[in-house]
């Protein structure tokens, strides 16, 4: 490994990092991880910390997860790639299909489309929302609705169903037919409603109006998450999603959920939409379906759909989208292990121990500590805290100030993700008591610098 000072002092003169501004590296330089075990990762100066964001919402099962690793090795020497365009297959992924099959069909889902990750996968759910209604003859259904402060990733597609001007306002024009309606955040919404179930109602009511507005026969799909959270982390109220998937039935609109981060456990729940007793249309997946350890995702996709494709004989069901990695056999080895340790180790039951932990202790903190405005979370391993300068004026804390939080968060043990002013927890779903109480103790120290 090339010595500490090149590493640093080159990071960032060959190298853009993605979600920052190029000169921001160059001025801050990033914590470079070279080592990482358990729910651990080490920095090139040695110094280890619990990793509290779980890589990037993805390594639920912790860094040294065997089973994974080995089956990403074996697959290498038996296959290690061939496409699986039309005409040709392979064994892993095919296997791994029908293990998805069975893993989602609580939500009424059994078909895959396999992509490269959870961007390539809301790609694909959008392109194929359109792709159904046309085969069925609604060939006006091309619009999509999604909430604000949603993230569904940045290809261009997703980008434009995105709720969060950051990651849209440098790259428009975006896709048109894009249109938004108000997410169920009680602590900033535009309604000033504090309710949960009432702003719920309040949000279901402007989709109705939207669709309305629109025309129900203009609008191909609804995609959202069933727990917010790149956005900040919001949990609707338990009526929000059975909501919109009545109000999509009712109009003959797609509902996609993006699980993207909340399949396989992270919520409490094996998914999310199982949490609110929600059967999507289609939902697309990513992330933790190898823990990180290879890009994969797949667009699982339910009976109806499935099978008016399946049974077109106009050739508009032939499916003319994919990508180089859709199937990949190592990808889909990884993710055949992942599913099974996943299922073995039952980590629902443990996201939502200590998510519940971890959400008390944060309340605790907002007691302690004027800067923190709101608390989110509840429901598994998904917490935020928001942080003001104003409680009372909910005043958002500026850049620096939330860097100090997160600086010495991570110097007493715990590195934390921080988005505008929002810090967002994912921790891997096999974090202990005690690695929980780490969490809050360095994020204790971190609120503490703003003291």
């Amino acid at each position: 490994m090339k010595d500490s000072n090149f590493l640093k002092e080159n990071n960032a003169r060959s190298l853009w990092h993605p979600m920052v501004h190029p000169a921001e590296s160059h001025a801050a330089p990033p914590t470079i991880v070279t080592g990482a075990s358990g729910v651990r990762i080490t920095d090139l100066d040695g110094h280890e910390v619990i990793d509290a964001v779980g890589g990037l919402w993805n390594v639920n099962l912790g860094f040294s997860c065997q089973p994974v690793k080995d089956a990403i090795a074996a697959q290498l020497d038996r296959l290690p790639y061939y496409s699986i365009f039309r005409g040709t297959s392979n064994e892993a992924v095919i296997r791994l299909a029908e293990e998805l099959r069975a893993f989602f069909a609580p939500d009424g889902l059994s078909r895959a489309f396999f992509t490269s990750g959870g961007s390539d996968s809301v790609e694909s759910a959008l392109r194929l929302a359109r792709q159904y209604h046309k085969i069925r003859g609604e060939t006006g259904r091309v619009k999509y609705l999604s909430l604000k402060k949603g993230y569904h990733g940045t290809h261009t597609g997703a980008a434009s169903v995105n709720g969060n001007a950051n990651f849209r306002t440098q790259y428009e024009p975006l896709l048109p037919g894009c249109h938004h309606i108000p997410a169920p955040y009680t602590y900033r919404n535009p309604f000033g409603e504090t309710d949960p179930a009432r702003l719920a109602q309040l949000c279901l009511s402007a989709l109705e109006d939207e669709i309305a507005f629109q025309g129900a026969g203009t609008i191909a799909a609804f995609i959202m998450e069933p727990i917010l959270g790149a956005g900040g982390v919001i949990p609707p109220h338990e009526s929000f999603m059975p909501g919109v998937r009545e109000i999509c039935t009712r109009h003959g609109i797609l509902l996609i959920a993006d699980e993207v981060i909340t399949a396989f456990g992270r919520t409490g729940s094996w998914t999310g939409s199982r949490l609110w007793g929600v059967q999507p249309d289609m939902a697309c997946t990513a992330k933790a379906i190898t823990n990180g350890y290879f890009p994969f995702g797949a667009v699982m996709i339910a009976d109806a759909v499935a099978e008016t494709f399946e049974k077109d004989e106009t050739g508009r069901g032939a499916i003319g989208h994919g990508y180089t990695y859709s199937g990949h056999p190592v990808g889909a080895a990884a993710a055949l292990a992942c599913l099974a340790e996943t299922q073995r180790l039952n980590v629902p039951e443990n996201a939502a121990a200590r998510g519940a932990q971890m959400h008390a202790g944060l309340l605790a903190l907002q007691q302690r500590h004027a800067a923190v405005g709101d608390v989110r979370g509840g429901h598994g391993l998904m917490n935020a805290l928001e942080l003001v300068s104003d409680r009372a004026a909910r005043t958002p804390i500026d850049k620096a100030s939330i860097g100090r939080v997160q600086e010495a968060a991570y110097r007493a043990g715990a590195m934390i993700r921080v988005s505008g002013p929002n810090i967002i927890l994912s921790p891997p779903l096999v974090v202990t008591e005690a690695d929980v109480d780490v969490i809050l103790g360095a994020l204790d120290t971190g609120l503490a610098a703003l003291d």
